[in-house]
């Protein structure tokens, strides 16, 4: 009796594996999923290119060009060596082009000013990594961290992902790296690489495998990271910072005008009730400020300008000595 009810089991089990593995091939077969629309970038992860020494960089709003160095991972400056040298205290800023200083020499971006701010404060051993890279999220950023950053050994990381992650593009991050079968992000993530897990992720709104026509303000798309999303990468990015004995630090980078950040910005504050770590948002000080004085360009209103970048450093470093958070020194 008891062979008899293995045998039927087995042979179900069977059954099953065999229409499973029909589906999937099926779906191989007819090339699903595959996109019919274009992407925000032509990958799902990208850097700077490494050892840049000032580099002229077209600023094509404005017309003109700034000076961009990076180091070996292609970080831009300042310029550190991965180890970290006894004594050290380092800040880590992480975010999009506004971070990175899109705009702005080396020497004007808002992590080489906190740097500098501090050093003339005091804090001789504090060194200011600007994880900053153009065009990032809080899905790309949370690659980057797994795969570089970290090796910095931060004692504080500025998580500053919001303007990026809040933008509507064709496709939202997660389904870039899916249609075009990323192996950087199938490393991770395995079960991506069956087209019936896929399928099923897709009937129940887990990714996106058709491009959303995007309107006027980009009214019709899909967010770059939508936010549960955005939620579940803030929680691992700060898992991450503390697994590595560093202190995160959730930071809503400001913009002349909130605008479209409203939402994500109130997920970045119940993220920072939720996990219990310092937050910092600066967006209200910048709308006043930006009414008494020009802070970002005028033909670029999403990238502040030397001066917008020096106040939101001194900003940071204000709160950042408030929270006793840089190191020892003043």
């Amino acid at each position: 009796m008891a062979g008899g009810v293995g045998q039927k089991l087995g042979f179900a089990g069977f059954t099953t594996l065999v229409i499973f593995g029909a589906v999937e091939l099926g779906l191989r077969g007819a090339g699903w999923p595959s996109p019919t629309g274009s992407f925000t970038h032509n990958e799902p992860f990208w850097v700077k290119d490494p050892n840049l020494q000032a580099e002229r960089t077209p600023h094509n709003e404005t017309g003109g060009a700034f000076a961009v160095s990076t180091d070996d991972n292609g970080l831009r400056a300042p310029l550190h060596e991965v180890d970290k040298r006894p004594g050290v205290h380092r800040v880590m800023t992480l975010g999009c082009s506004t971070t990175f200083g899109w705009g702005v020499d080396d020497a004007q971006s808002y992590p080489a000013r906190l740097e500098a701010l501090a050093r003339e404060a005091g804090y001789r051993s504090l060194e200011v990594i600007n994880g900053g890279q153009p065009g990032y999220t809080s899905f790309q950023g949370l690659w980057l961290w797994g795969d570089v950053l970290r090796h910095y050994e931060p004692d504080v990381v500025l998580i500053g992902y919001v303007v990026q992650d809040a933008r509507k593009a064709a496709y939202s991050d997660r389904s870039q790296a899916v249609l075009q079968q990323d192996g950087r992000f199938l490393k991770d993530n395995f079960l991506y690489r069956w087209r019936l897990y896929q399928l099923l992720r897709n009937s129940i709104g887990g990714i996106q495998v058709q491009a959303k026509e995007v309107g006027p303000n980009d009214a019709g798309g899909v967010y770059r990271v939508d936010p549960a999303e955005f939620a579940a990468n803030l929680r691992a990015l700060v898992d991450g910072v503390r697994a590595v004995g560093g202190q995160p630090v959730l930071f809503g980078y400001p913009l002349e005008r909130e605008g479209y950040t409203r939402q994500h910005r109130a997920i970045l504050r119940a993220a920072a009730e939720e996990l219990g770590v310092p937050r910092f948002d600066p967006q209200a000080q910048m709308e006043q400020a930006s009414q008494q004085a020009e802070l970002y360009f005028p033909r670029d209103k999403g990238h502040a300008n030397a001066a917008g970048n020096d106040q939101i450093a001194r900003w940071v470093f204000d709160f950042l000595r408030e929270q006793r958070l840089l190191g020892d020194g003043a």
